[in-house]
């Protein structure tokens, strides 16, 4: 068999190794964490039917998706910056599961369960890769060990460790920075702001930043506030973000021109406060076909964040490892197919992402999602 080395266990990577897997083809996943709990994994994804569900039954995984699956979390509030509601949308019992909430954890460990616990290798932070004569690759990990493959699949998200074998592209600053609270076991300890916030998506957008809620399947209420700035925003904007209490109330400072029930919400966090800031690759990025390696998800294609980025990834994996099913013998024959239907998808995806992205950050950014998520034009 082919010996497959997949940089990072996410989403895509894992997608990837399980199609591999149900055709009898193994590979291993070099994960940086030493172990599966070793770091929260973030909050909720949409899953699509023609790109996440379509991976997941491509995975033999069906079953397990819709057991995970909250229809409920389909439901949309959308405000603007003074309380206004602009669109209300709850989810009948019966409607069709178009893009359920899953809860990240949940879906990484249906992905985890599917695979023979030797699949990943975890604890294996890539420092680099080096080509080797005949399309192989040796990697070269953080504790000093080394591995050596035929097949490089490059699954390790934005700063990937494996894109340079392929390109010079590297992520730029979308001018947008996001801070992320919570609210443990919201139902039980604010039914008030659960009432509030109701069982999906809360989203509310006001000049230069918003505020969007998102309640998990394990009760806890994930609030995120995006702010536009320079690309240092984070580092010079004045707020200790390592000091939580004190976080708070300059973050509550920076809403206080926003109707009360926003700074409500923030003031009902616990001291879970992390930060990122969004960048993206070029749109519609591709690189000549290199024999032993390949990207997918983030490290291919990252993008604006409008619900479509973790939807490829497990399309990229499941498409990649059919590809290889089908043609086991001649991996570079199958790499090449995967890559020429990958390039005009992803390309597709991240015009739609940066055209959502540019009206997220418009005045009146509010207003123009409502017939998106109408299912109007621009969907």
């Amino acid at each position: 068999m082919p010996r497959i080395a997949i940089v990072g266990a996410g989403p895509g990577g894992l997608a990837l190794a399980r199609v591999l897997h149900l055709h009898g083809i193994e590979a291993v996943v070099y994960e940086r964490d030493a172990s599966p709990a070793a770091r929260a994994q973030g909050g909720m994804l949409d899953l699509r039917p023609d790109s996440g569900q379509r991976a997941l039954r491509e995975a033999g995984l069906e079953a397990e998706f819709l057991r995970i699956a909250r229809r409920e979390g389909q439901d949309h509030r959308l405000l603007d910056h003074t309380g206004t509601m602009l669109l209300r949308q709850d989810t009948p019992d019966d409607a069709p599961l178009d893009a359920p909430e899953v809860d990240r954890a949940d879906l990484r460990a249906i992905l985890l369960g599917s695979l023979p616990p030797h699949a990943v290798a975890w604890d294996h932070g890539l420092l680099r890769a080096e080509a080797l004569p005949e399309g192989r690759h040796r990697l070269r990990f953080a504790d000093g060990g080394t591995a050596e493959c035929e097949l490089l699949v490059g699954a390790d998200g934005a700063n990937s460790r494996v894109r340079p074998l392929v390109s010079d592209a590297r992520p730029t600053s979308l001018g947008a920075h996001m801070v992320e609270l919570g609210i443990p076991a919201l139902a039980r300890t604010r039914p008030d702001l659960a009432a509030m916030v109701g069982r999906g998506n809360y989203w509310a957008f006001g000049p230069d930043r918003s505020l969007s809620a998102q309640l998990n399947g394990d009760g806890r209420l994930r609030i995120y506030l995006t702010f536009q700035g320079p690309e240092d925003w984070l580092a010079t904007c004045g707020i200790p973000f390592d000091d939580p209490e004190h976080a708070r109330a300059a973050l509550r400072k920076e809403f206080a021109d926003w109707a009360p029930q926003f700074t409500e919400l923030i003031d009902a966090c616990d001291d879970t406060v992390a930060t990122r800031s969004l960048t993206t690759l070029p749109v519609g990025l591709t690189w000549p076909h290199a024999r032993g390696v390949t990207l997918l998800g983030d490290a291919a294609h990252l993008m604006p964040p409008a619900g479509v980025g973790a939807n490829l990834a497990l399309l990229d994996g499941a498409e990649l490892g059919r590809a290889i099913a089908e043609e086991p013998g001649d991996l570079d024959a199958a790499v090449r197919r995967y890559e020429t239907d990958m390039f005009p998808r992803a390309e597709e995806a991240a015009r739609f992402s940066a055209r959502v992205h540019e009206m997220l950050m418009a005045p009146d950014a509010a207003r123009r999602l409502v017939p998106i998520l109408q299912g109007g034009p621009g969907e």
